[in-house]
């Protein structure tokens, strides 16, 4: 069942690389705010890949209890994350581009409600069962199915950030790209590979 979980999650990891993303025109200011933004973004990118390594190494053979505790500290880092990164775009100041202060205020908003979502997730987790396995499992699809709704309010928060002029500048900072592959943005999952 955790499986679904690993599977939903590692697809939430090109949320993450989004931050990667196209455009072009690379203009002093927009790199030096991609910096900024990318500067403080990469230990989060790098937390949220292993709160997700942790849930898949987890599903494999974990124990119901075990599947539980890695959960639970797994969305905890994904929320601790998004609001690191919320805050990093808001520390940035609002990015010169055009509708650059709409694009930042819509980035914050929807990266802390997805935080907020997470630890919603977390909850849910939490108020799980172990010991009954059948009411385990189907707590864990509830759980799955919100996660699902999670990405794509995810996908939305940072697709804004990725378009144009950002999106170009940022996919030159070192900040927001993967250390530990050479793949192109395809391999947007943790390093084990797509679950």
């Amino acid at each position: 069942m955790n499986k679904k979980l690993a599977a939903a999650l590692s697809g939430g990891a090109v949320l993450v690389l989004a931050l990667s993303g196209c455009g072009d025109d690379s203009e002093e200011k927009v790199n030096a705010w991609a910096k900024d933004v990318c500067d403080q973004a990469q230990p989060q990118i790098k937390k949220r890949g292993d709160a997700q390594q942790a849930i898949i190494s987890t599903a494999a053979d974990g124990k119901p209890a075990d599947i539980q505790a890695a959960d639970s500290k797994a969305f905890a880092d994904i929320a601790a994350a998004d609001k690191a990164l919320a805050k990093a775009v808001r520390d940035a100041g609002v990015p010169p581009v055009d509708n650059g202060e709409k694009l930042q205020q819509d980035a914050v908003k929807e990266l802390d409600a997805t935080a907020a979502a997470y630890l919603d997730l977390k909850k849910k987790v939490d108020e799980l069962d172990p010991k009954n396995q059948q009411k385990f499992a189907d707590g864990l699809q509830t759980v799955a199915d919100g996660l699902k709704k999670i990405e794509r309010m995810d996908q939305e928060a940072l697709a804004k950030l990725q378009s144009g002029e950002l999106g170009k500048a940022m996919a030159k900072q070192p900040g927001c790209q993967r250390a530990d592959t050479s793949s192109p943005a395809g391999g947007a999952s943790p390093s084990s590979g797509k679950a």
